[in-house]
């Protein structure tokens, strides 16, 4: 398992492939070379995966600051850089219960069409190259809140991996307390 640092994520990915595979970085090339690779973490005890190119950081857990009237997986935000970042709790997002964080915990930061979230995850675990035929569609007949989470199955030499559809989580974040608001 790796520990959260304080490096730029393409310089992390680099360095965890790097370990994985016992080769040293050719170019600079390599630093954009993030299609198929995704960051495999842990949450309760599953392995999720998260496509590389959303990612823009990942961090130690920083002091969060509480914001009124959010939903209770919104635990508040995170001045990273200069920048507030929203962090949400993937366990509460998932309906999981909350855990005291270790120093495994992290916040894995991603971006989208310039908007950022922090996710609180369990732990990251590695770096993995999935291509298209290694992924597939989640089952259908799973229709759970945190399925809609879930753009595929991948299936890697050491396992299945959750591949979270970052879209969805970045833009569907607040849906679920507008929901209950109307109610």
């Amino acid at each position: 398992m790796i520990a959260c640092d304080t490096y730029p994520i393409k310089e992390r990915v680099t360095i965890m492939s790097d370990m994985m595979t016992n080769t040293a970085v050719s170019d600079e090339a390599d630093f954009n070379a993030t299609e198929g690779q995704y960051l495999v973490f842990f949450l309760d005890g599953q392995e999720y995966a998260i496509a590389i190119e959303f990612i823009v950081d990942i961090i130690n857990v920083q002091p969060i600051t509480k914001v009124p009237n959010c939903p209770d997986f919104v635990i508040g935000i995170t001045n990273l850089r200069g920048k507030f970042v929203p962090i949400i709790d993937m366990r509460l997002r998932f309906g999981k219960p909350q855990v005291e964080y270790t120093d495994r915990t992290c916040i894995i930061v991603l971006e989208d069409m310039g908007e950022s979230v922090g996710l609180v995850i369990d732990s990251v675990s590695e770096v993995i190259d999935l291509d298209d035929s290694q992924i597939s569609p989640p089952p259908s007949f799973n229709q759970s809140y945190e399925s809609r989470f879930i753009q595929g199955i991948g299936k890697a030499e050491n396992g299945i991996k959750l591949i979270l559809d970052c879209k969805t989580v970045l833009d569907d974040r607040l849906t679920e307390a507008s929901e209950e608001d109307e109610e």
